[in-house]
Formats: structure tokens, sequence, C-alpha cells
């Protein structure tokens, strides 16, 4: 399912505010050197990087710029707990894992169970689509 997103999910994407996201990368090489360059100086302990010249913060406002990323109104943090995470999961994917533990989703189920729709799929079937191609990409 990972791939360049569909057309027919655009719009979905647009409202959700993951446009952009979903087409970051797509025909950029990545420099894994330097990835890993970076990787190898992150401290959790201070959420910076250690470099060369001194300390590196990336702050949530980096985050936003960088990736286009709405990042106003009120901030959502927390623990959801459902005693019912099937039935969460049948009314936002349409779909149901045969087995469920506490709200995981394994990325296997969710690439073979929403395949890219094609023309003559409903809107229910492209905004499922789309909510499986936002999940696989957070």
């Amino acid at each position: 399912m990972f791939g360049p997103p569909s057309p027919l999910i655009e719009n979905y994407l647009r409202k959700a505010g993951f446009w952009h996201v979903a087409n970051i990368g797509w025909g950029c090489k990545l420099d894994s050197k330097l990835i890993s360059a970076f990787i190898e100086r992150w401290r959790p302990e201070t959420h910076t990087f250690h470099l060369l010249y001194g300390e590196c913060t990336i702050t949530l406002e980096d985050v936003q710029l960088q990736l286009r990323l709405p990042a106003d109104g009120s901030i959502l943090t927390g623990f959801a707990q459902s005693v019912h995470w099937g039935v969460v999961c049948y009314d936002l994917l349409g779909a149901i894992l045969d087995n469920i533990y506490g709200g995981q989703i394994e990325m296997g189920w969710l690439r073979d169970t929403f395949l890219e729709p094609g023309d003559d799929s409903t809107e229910v079937e492209r905004i499922r689509y789309a909510r499986a191609y936002i999940i696989e990409m957070i």
C-alpha cells in the first residue's frame, strides 16, 4: 500500500492535513550516511542533537515548518483506552483484525486489507483507504 498516494484520496489527505507529508520523499534520494550521523548524535534524555558546534534542538515549530503540518488549535495528548478496539477499528476502517491487542494494528494486515481504490470505488472505500494510508504513514 505504501507508495505515492492515489489521486483518488488526494482530497481526503488534504482535508486531514497530510497531503504534503504523503508526497515527501517520492523521487528524492535519502542520504543514509547523513541520517546515520544524526541518529548517532541524538540524545533522547535531552531531546537534542549533540553536534560539533553545540546542541541543536528540533522543536514542534521546526517540524511544522518542514513538513507543512498544521500545528494550531487544541493539543491532543494522553492515552486512549478502550475495551472495544475492534469496534473502534471497524468504525474507522470498516474491517477488524483477527487478533487485535490494545489498539495495535499490524502493518501487514493493513497492506493486505486496504488495496488501492479503483475508479469504481465508493466514497466510503476511498475514505477508509485514506485512513489506512495515514495510519501507515505515521
